[in-house]
């Protein structure tokens, strides 16, 4: 039996392929109807990355919402393209002391503006890369509870400029 080997190494190359892309991550689902619904629903205006006076300390975002979608949904997370991990902090009073803690997924509610500002609601960008320099821009990536997902590019500000 005679054996050609271009052959079989066209069938080893395509079984080859089928294994790998298995393997691949798979594709984000497309937006469903009330998704695109509830990110036309959102706006955020006068979106800020604030970094610390430390390089390589937290920065702090801010930004205001606006939601005029008909169910209530929560803001859930807020990335910051740069920063290793964020967290959405609040100002609350413990033991007659002013803390930052954590905050839970904040509520959105049709016509109730939402304010993340210094000394209150604001997003700390911990591990934050040298690509957020002052002056430049960084994107955020807003993910509400339905899946909703609504991206701002915000200016980076250098630490003492206005918040």
């Amino acid at each position: 039996m005679t054996f050609t080997t271009r052959p079989a190494l066209a069938l080893l190359c395509a079984s080859a392929l089928g294994v790998l892309s298995a393997c691949a991550e798979p594709a984000e689902a497309p937006a469903t109807p009330e998704q695109d619904a509830a990110a036309a629903a959102l706006t955020v205006s006068n979106a800020r990355v604030v970094l610390a006076p430390v390089a390589g300390n937290p920065a702090a975002v801010y930004f205001d919402l606006s939601y005029t979608g008909g169910a209530s949904v929560s803001l859930q997370s807020v990335e910051v393209e740069g920063a290793g991990m964020t967290m959405i902090h609040n100002y609350a009073e413990e033991a007659g002391k002013m803390q930052m803690t954590m905050a839970g997924p904040i509520t959105l509610a049709n016509g109730a503006p939402v304010t993340f500002a210094p000394g209150g609601l604001h997003v700390m960008a911990m591990e934050p890369s040298d690509t957020l320099k002052a002056g430049g821009t960084a994107n955020l990536t807003l993910t509400l509870s339905d899946g909703t997902k609504t991206n701002v590019t915000a200016p980076v500000r250098a630490a003492g400029e206005e918040r």
